[in-house]
């Protein structure tokens, strides 16, 4: 489904901005985040450290873990005072204030994931996860790296054994919990972050296709009314 969704994509769509103050990849010096990354001349764009509202759970899981305030601090880049605020906050979280990402963003998000878990997984485990992957503003080229790091992914994952699936630790993936939980929950993280990116990328190419016509249409009309 991603191979079909993400076919004919083009660099004014890719790196098309939806909304004012988007996030996406940009030529070094040029980024609008603070923690923006990447080995070349473009970087990813990424904001100061939180604690999603979405993940407050996990936190709290974590905990009941055992895991102490200061490993959790550590774990999300965040303060401990944080991690306290979030494990006494009490009914529904408020909905995060998110920037939206263009397709370039989420298209680079998920080449960064599968880079740096497959390294830290079945490579030499040395790397740094945010070094690994070389930015770029060719929509062929990065839906190219992209499909080949999913396929890489795909065949290290299928030589496992169902025990090694259960092991604690397969995973050291420095930025998170995977060196503290069974592979099997390393993977289905891995398979939310396609779904729900693809799915994403695929509402904006709808809601790209749909700008298009509607500029198309607004066009035919001021030159038959001319």
């Amino acid at each position: 489904m991603a191979r079909v969704r993400l076919t004919g994509l083009g660099d004014e769509e890719y790196l098309w901005e939806p909304a004012p103050g988007s996030w996406s990849i940009r030529r070094r010096g040029e980024a609008v985040t603070p923690r923006a990354f990447g080995p070349g001349d473009w970087v990813l764009d990424r904001g100061a450290p939180e604690i999603p509202a979405s993940e407050y759970d996990e936190v709290a899981r974590q905990a009941a873990g055992g895991m102490t305030v200061e490993k959790i601090a550590e774990d999300w880049g965040v303060s401990a005072e944080r991690v306290e605020q979030v494990l006494g906050h009490t009914g529904p979280p408020e909905p995060d204030a998110t920037a939206v990402t263009t397709i370039a963003w989420r298209l680079a998000h998920l080449q960064v994931g599968f880079a740096g878990r497959w390294e830290w997984t079945f490579g030499e485990r040395r790397r740094d996860p945010l070094l690994l992957v070389d930015f770029t503003p060719r929509a062929a080229l990065a839906v190219e790296r992209f499909l080949a790091l999913t396929d890489r992914w795909r065949d290290s994952v299928a030589t496992l054994a169902d025990e090694q699936l259960d092991t604690i630790g397969l995973s050291r993936y420095p930025y998170g919990s995977d060196p503290d939980d069974a592979f099997i929950d390393v993977l289905w993280w891995c398979n939310l972050e396609l779904i729900h990116h693809m799915a994403e990328i695929a509402l904006l190419r709808d809601l790209w296709r749909a700008r298009a016509t509607r500029q198309g249409q607004g066009d035919h009309a001021g030159s038959s009314g001319g």
